[in-house]
């Protein structure tokens, strides 16, 4: 049994973004969002899974955007690599996802909450251990908040995620080893398969039940995304190349 890796754009889609994937979408939301709390009931899915606009993809990411029972709208991003313009194309998407709310002239009352979820497999935030972390507006010094959490940030940074299968005892932590480990995967463990959300995750996940060009377009997007992961560290490591000698000649 072999499972295909959620971290590519067409699988991440395909999973979590079907309209057949509504229940696994819940699940992994109330996981990352409200610690496993079963807040979200139901959600509808703005931007369905379409296998024909996601062949051409050229970013190495994409979105999901919901709204929940409650009105409130979340945009869930998965980001493999670090690029120019990452921190403000967050902080557009949510106040966009916001403001789209209204038609021009309508009232600000009909605003309902927005919360991005932005899942990274590379370290966002260099001196914080946790792979979790929330924010929504405070004031600068005094630390309290202010606008009743109408856009909250939210991030995941897999690569700080360390445990190993034996030691997941969250909904949390198991979501978040599905998308770090999936791929390396040749059954379905116990501790994961108890969660019917994230079996029916892996199953769709679950190379033998793909068609060939499903797989295909999979393999392609994989490459897409390490070419594009190899170039941003090579730019990285052109410009600290030139920073050492422009210092050494200024030496």
């Amino acid at each position: 049994m072999k499972f295909i890796n959620p971290k590519v754009d067409y699988a991440f889609k395909k999973i979590f973004g079907s309209e057949q994937s509504k229940d696994i979408l819940i699940s992994f939301l109330n996981a990352i969002i409200y610690g496993g709390k079963k807040v979200i009931q139901s959600l509808t899915i703005l931007n369905p899974f379409n296998p024909g606009q996601l062949i051409n993809l050229k970013d190495t990411y994409l979105d999901i955007k919901a709204v929940l029972v409650d009105g409130s709208i979340v945009v869930i991003e998965m980001q493999v690599a670090r690029m120019a313009g990452f921190n403000k194309r967050v902080a557009y998407n949510l106040a966009k996802a916001y403001a789209n709310q209204l038609e021009t002239g309508e009232d600000y009352l009909l605003l309902n909450p927005a919360i991005a979820v932005t899942i990274t497999d590379f370290i966002l935030f260099e001196k914080k251990d946790d792979f979790i972390n929330k924010f929504v507006f405070k004031e600068e010094t005094k630390n309290f908040e202010c606008l009743d959490k109408q856009l909250r940030l939210i991030f995941l940074e897999l690569p700080k995620f360390k445990k190993a299968l034996s030691e997941l005892n969250t909904l949390t932590d198991k979501w978040i080893y599905f998308l770090k480990e999936a791929n390396r995967l040749d059954s379905i463990p116990e501790n994961l398969g108890e969660v019917s959300e994230i079996e029916k995750a892996l199953n769709i996940a679950n190379r033998i039940n793909m068609t060939v060009e499903e797989l295909d377009i999979v393999e392609r997007r994989a490459i897409a995304m390490q070419d594009e992961r190899g170039r941003i560290i090579y730019a990285r490591e052109q410009g600290e190349e030139k920073g050492r000698l422009n210092q050494a000649i200024a030496l």
